[in-house]
C-alpha cells in the first residue's frame, strides 16, 4: 500500500518499541488454566511523540496534514472530559502553529472540571482557545459544525476532527504502525499469534483491520471494548475498516475481519472498575509500564480475562497495543491505589 500520496506531518522520528514482558507474562500464568498461559509483548504506543505520546499521534499526522492542505488556522475537536485525542489534537496544533477549540461532552453530568489535573490541567497549560461542555448524548458533529461557523464568521477557517481522529484519514495512521509492525516482526523473527487491541471510536482498530487486510496479515486481531459490547461495536469498527480500505483502494473487508470482546468497560465508559484497577496495578509492578483507567487499563483487563478462560493458547505469543494516556491516570490515584472500593 502507498501511503507516500497522503499528506503526513511526522511527530515521531523512530518506530515505537516492542518488547517482551516476562515478569508480567509469569504473573499471568498464575491464574490460566493449568498454570501456562501466554507470552505477553507490547508495542510502546505510549512513546509516540506530542507528549506523552498515545495512538492519536499516529492519526495526527495525516489529520493536521490535510488541515494545513485546506488552509486551516484552528483544529477544531472533541471528546470526554481528560480526553486524550484533545489533548493530542491541541498538541499538533501547537506544533504546527494553529489555533484549537474543543466541545466536551459531559458522558457523566457533572464531570468536567476546568481546574482538574490530568488532561484538563494540560488543556489550560498548552492553550486551548475554548471549550464548549454540552450534555451526554449531544450530536458532538452538529456541535462541531457551530464552532466552525462561528469562526467563518471572524474570518477564520476551521478543520474539524471527528471524536478519536476516527476518519478515513485518520485511520490512515494505523496502517501505518501495521507496515512499521510487519517490518519490525520480520526483523525480530517474531512470530505472533494474537494482537491486542483496544476498541473506542473505532479509528484505531479499524485502521489496523484495513492494515492487516492490505498487508494480507493473518494473525487474529482482538478488539477490547472501552465503551461498548460487540453487537453495538463491531459494526462501527467494520464501516470505520472500509472508510480506510475504500481511501485506499483495497476492496470489500469482510465483516468477520473484526472481532471485539465486552464486559471489560462496565459501569460506563471511564468509569472505573476492580478488572481495571487489577490490571494496572499488575502491569506497573511486574513491568514498571503504565496503564490509564480509561483505556489501556480496561483494555489489559480483557487481556487478562480471555487468558484466564483459556482464549489463548499455553505459550502463544500475544501482542498488547499500549495506546498511551498516561495524564488522566493521576486523576484516578486513589481508585488504582485500592483507596477507593469498587464493583468488580
Amino acid at each position: 500500500m502507498d501511503l507516500a500520496r497522503f499528506p503526513r506531518r511526522h511527530y515521531t522520528h523512530a518506530p515505537t518499541p516492542i518488547e517482551v514482558l516476562p515478569h508480567f507474562t509469569k504473573a499471568l500464568a498464575a491464574g490460566c488454566p493449568g498454570g501456562v498461559g501466554p507470552e505477553i509483548w507490547i508495542k510502546r504506543d505510549d512513546l509516540l511523540g506530542l507528549f506523552p505520546g498515545g495512538n492519536k499521534t499516529r492519526k495526527l499526522e495525516f489529520l493536521a496534514a490535510d488541515a494545513l492542505a485546506q488552509g486551516a488556522d484552528t483544529l477544531i475537536t472533541c471528546g470526554a472530559p481528560q480526553s486524550n485525542h484533545c489533548r493530542i489534537t491541541l498538541s499538533a496544533a501547537v506544533k504546527e502553529g494553529l489555533k484549537c477549540r474543543f466541545v466536551i461532552e459531559e458522558r457523566v453530568p457533572g464531570s468536567y472540571k476546568k481546574e482538574a489535573g490530568g488532561n484538563n490541567f494540560m488543556f489550560e497549560l498548552m492553550g486551548v482557545e475554548a471549550i464548549t461542555v454540552v450534555p451526554g448524548g449531544s450530536d458532538m458533529g452538529a456541535a462541531m459544525s457551530k464552532v466552525a461557523q462561528e469562526l467563518a464568521s471572524l474570518g477564520r477557517k476551521g478543520y474539524v476532527i471527528p471524536g478519536g481522529g476516527s476518519n478515513a484519514i485518520g485511520g490512515l495512521g494505523y496502517v501505518a504502525c501495521v507496515q512499521e509492525m510487519q517490518q519490525q516482526w520480520y526483523d525480530m523473527g517474531l512470530a505472533l499469534d494474537a494482537v491486542v487491541v483496544g476498541s473506542g471510536s473505532s479509528g484505531t482498530h479499524g485502521g489496523m483491520v484495513a492494515g492487516f487486510l492490505g498487508n494480507n496479515i493473518k494473525i487474529p486481531l482482538i478488539g477490547i471494548g472501552v465503551s461498548r459490547d460487540p453487537a453495538d461495536q463491531e459494526p462501527l469498527v467494520h464501516k470505520e475498516a472500509q472508510a480506510v480500505a475504500d481511501l485506499l483502494g483495497l476492496g470489500k473487508v469482510p465483516r468477520e475481519a473484526v472481532k471485539s470482546f465486552g464486559g471489560y468497560w462496565q459501569p460506563k465508559y471511564s468509569v472505573p472498575n476492580a478488572k481495571m484497577v487489577e490490571a494496572v496495578q499488575m502491569l506497573a509492578r511486574t513491568e514498571g509500564i503504565l496503564l490509564d483507567p480509561v483505556y489501556t487499563g480496561k483494555i489489559m483487563a480483557g487481556l487478562i480475562g480471555l487468558a484466564r478462560q483459556g482464549h489463548f493458547k499455553p505459550n502463544a505469543k500475544v501482542l498488547f497495543m499500549h495506546t498511551g494516556g498516561l495524564p488522566s491516570l493521576h486523576v484516578y490515584e486513589d481508585v488504582v491505589l485500592g483507596r477507593t472500593a469498587l464493583d468488580a
